[in-house]
């Protein structure tokens, strides 16, 4: 799964992906465990293996929100303490029992000191993480709840039954009992 990860960058040679793998190193997480708490600082890029994954934040009321969900294939950190070397404003929990490949910043900053290649990726990374920021911007200001459901169904179909209502719900904007609505409608 990784290799097919970083080759579809097109940035790297089979070689250079399995030099690169060996710095990564496995780490499980159960259910409820957190890979960044809010107030940390971000010092490691996850790429999950299994599991599925939720960014949230708490507001001041004391509810949290959640406002993106990570799932297999995809990388993981609190992108904005990794770059900035601040502690994190979010909290980035598995909401299923996971397994990781991690890669410490130092390696990756080694890495792109020594290979033009790296620096590209971490740009492509960096645009990636900005495109899927404004898509998810315009879904909350333009699409209804159950189109962002729908989307969520489209793409993500064998796991969004694993994802819990409180946060689906959450993610969407609505209460539980209307995203019950949603499903009803949807389903039947």
């Amino acid at each position: 799964m990784i290799h097919q990860f970083f080759q579809s960058f097109n940035l790297f040679s089979k070689n250079e992906i399995d030099n690169l793998l060996i710095f990564f190193k496995e780490r499980k997480l159960a259910k409820n465990d957190f890979f960044v708490k809010e107030g940390g600082k971000c010092k490691e890029i996850a790429f999950i293996q299994s599991g599925i994954f939720r960014s949230y934040y708490v507001s001041e009321k004391g509810k949290d929100n959640t406002y993106c969900f990570r799932f297999p294939n995809d990388l993981l950190a609190s992108y904005s303490s990794f770059i900035s070397d601040q502690p994190s404003i979010e909290n980035l929990q598995a909401i299923s029992e996971a397994t990781l490949l991690i890669i410490k910043k130092e390696k990756i900053q080694e890495l792109a000191s020594k290979n033009p290649k790296w620096s590209e990726f971490l740009r492509m990374i960096a645009e990636q993480e900005y495109l899927e920021l404004e898509k998810r911007f315009f879904q909350l200001q333009r699409d209804s709840a159950t189109k962002r459901y729908l989307f969520l169904i489209e793409n993500q179909p064998d796991y969004i039954q694993k994802i819990p209502l409180q946060y689906l719900a959450s993610y969407l904007g609505v209460t539980q009992r209307h995203l019950s609505r949603i499903r009803k409608e949807i389903y039947f």
